[in-house]
């Protein structure tokens, strides 16, 4: 099996990785890719993810037995319908489906509709309307942009005038209008499932961290780390959000004439009150998604195939690997708020020595002279495999030591409490 994914940040870096270590793929290209992708396959120029017909004539001209939609801005453009009305197997929803990342609105109804246990929300269109979904919830406020945000499009706060400003700069934008929720309490879980538009089966949950800081400090990024296993969540977690959030969901978009094919993030909170949805997606997260993907032990290639063509009901639940697994991100200088592009990374090859870790490239790119550097705010992901927590933590902390980029920053504490036990979990939520 060929297959073609679409993308170049570090998500798409694990599922190439991923893909290739199925007996069943035979080669994989990808478009754009990036530096560390093309270490392991074909890479194709594509100045636009988004541009649907580059992408079909990329697909038609490799001959590919299946397309891997990576982020979520083709996906609620329409690449995933160009390119079926072409005739290929893809692995990502229609623009239809993929509404649940690109409208919250849109998925707060789906969740009403479906029954799916969540927040309650407003969602406004005039500053007004937020000053008095605010005052109705009370503190702590959270405020969500109603449309793609590259997850950054959420703030949570207990300034009033913070999450006005925010709302304000969303609803300032044409047809801008933003979601204001109750706050959940408790830790937050991502699981990603795996949906055929019917049949639906979840990966191992993970848990991420948004924060720049340790301790949870700081603004808000698009992730600094992730892990898995998850020792504090209720036992067979991820069989509960398939019942009650992934298949209840996948149904009533059948039920509306979008069938969902791909994957379905569930990112639910652990509240006193009980799990509850805090937001949909519509493709695998960065970095939780390649902590889940990190332990899949059910080939790749074969799975997303399967998904793409209707045949999911022929697996049972995913086989995963019993060791933990750990990503740690490496950020540019200034990220979140002005990220430094440009700056030579070094100890690569070293940290890749490590045994049990590994490092995706996020936002890297080779210059003229060949010298590979930074091109992005979250520039490289290290994930490390060990059979607890604290070794895998060991592994990935100790590659990073050996990774040269000058001004970088990375959280020093991902999945720390976690190995402490010191996660606190409210009753209600088991």
């Amino acid at each position: 099996m060929k297959v073609l994914v679409i993308g170049s940040g570090g998500r798409e870096h694990a599922i190439v990785r991923g893909l290739l270590a199925d007996p069943s793929v035979s080669a994989v290209v990808a478009a754009p890719g990036n530096p560390g992708i093309a270490e392991l396959a074909t890479c194709e120029p594509l100045a636009d993810v988004c541009d649907a017909p580059a992408v079909v004539a990329l697909a038609a001209r490799h001959t590919v037995d299946l397309v891997v939609v990576g982020p979520e801005a083709p996906l609620v453009a329409g690449v995933g319908d160009a390119l079926r009305a072409a005739g290929h197997a893809v692995f990502g929803p229609d623009a239809a489906a993929a509404r649940i990342e690109g409208s919250k609105s849109f998925a707060k109804a789906v969740m009403a509709a479906a029954g799916v246990p969540t927040s309650l929300a407003h969602v406004c269109t005039t500053e007004d309307e937020v000053a008095a979904a605010l005052d109705s919830f009370g503190a702590p406020h959270v405020v969500k942009d109603d449309g793609l945000a590259a997850g950054k499009g959420v703030v949570v706060t207990d300034s009033r005038s913070e999450a006005l400003a925010h709302a304000r700069a969303c609803l300032s934008r044409p047809g801008g209008q933003v979601v204001v929720e109750d706050y959940l309490d408790g830790p937050e879980v991502s699981v990603f499932c795996v949906s055929d538009g019917t049949t639906v089966r979840a990966l191992a949950p993970a848990q991420d961290f948004k924060r720049i800081g340790d301790g949870d400090e700081g603004p808000n990024t698009g992730g600094m780390g992730a892990y898995s296993p998850l020792p504090w969540a209720p036992l067979h977690f991820a069989e509960w959000v398939v019942e009650h959030v992934a298949q209840p969901t996948i149904d009533e978009l059948h039920r509306m004439g979008c069938p969902f094919v791909g994957a379905l993030y569930c990112g639910l909170a652990l509240t006193s009150r009980g799990p509850r949805v805090v937001e949909f997606n519509a493709r695998f997260g960065d970095p939780d998604g390649q902590a889940s993907l990190a332990r899949l032990l059910t080939p790749l290639g074969t799975l997303l195939y399967a998904a793409a063509t209707g045949r999911l009901d022929d697996f049972d639940d995913l086989r995963n690997r019993p060791e933990s697994a750990v990503v740690v991100v490496v950020s540019a200088d200034g990220y979140p708020a002005a990220a430094r592009s440009g700056d030579p990374i070094a100890g690569l090859e070293e940290a890749a020595e490590v045994p049990g870790a590994w490092v995706l490239h996020a936002g890297t790119r080779v210059d003229s002279d060949g010298v590979l550097r930074s091109s992005g705010g979250r520039v490289l992901d290290v994930v490390a495999l060990g059979a607890t927590l604290d070794a895998a933590r060991a592994a990935a902390y100790e590659a990073i030591s050996r990774i040269r980029l000058d001004g970088s920053h990375h959280r020093r504490d991902i999945a720390l409490a976690a190995a402490r036990g010191e996660v606190l979990v409210p009753g209600g939520a088991a």
